[in-house]
């Protein structure tokens, strides 16, 4: 049986804060580790039907982009919400709300240079 790992490294200040976080996995086609801003793993407790998160992110990641990386993850839920399941009215339902999203953040981010 082929195996797969992914394993993440991260580095943390005084206060436990992360400062830089490593990912390296078997399959990646970019060999090494490679250096992220975030990441957010969620594993499902099968047992007591329930999800465990991990989202991390470094201090150094701007607010914007960090909107922008849990506004993506929401859109490759939706795809996979219609591919696995089939429930395409779910995967609508979070695709119009990734378009809101993303227009508010569009705006947010057209306000933020305005005022600089």
């Amino acid at each position: 049986m082929k195996q797969s790992e992914i394993s993440f490294k991260v580095e943390l200040d005084n206060d436990n804060i992360p400062e830089k976080i490593f990912w390296a996995a078997t399959d990646n086609p970019n060999e090494g580790i490679e250096d992220t801003m975030s990441i957010y793993v969620a594993v499902w407790d099968h047992y007591h039907k329930g999800t465990m998160a991990i989202p991390l992110w470094t201090k150094d990641m701007e607010v914007t982009d960090m909107k922008r990386f849990y506004i993506e993850i929401m859109g490759t839920i939706s795809e996979t919400i219609a591919n696995a399941t089939g429930d395409n009215k779910m995967a609508s339902q979070i695709d119009d709300l990734c378009r809101k999203l993303t227009g508010d953040l569009k705006e947010e981010i057209k306000n933020l240079s305005q005022q600089s």
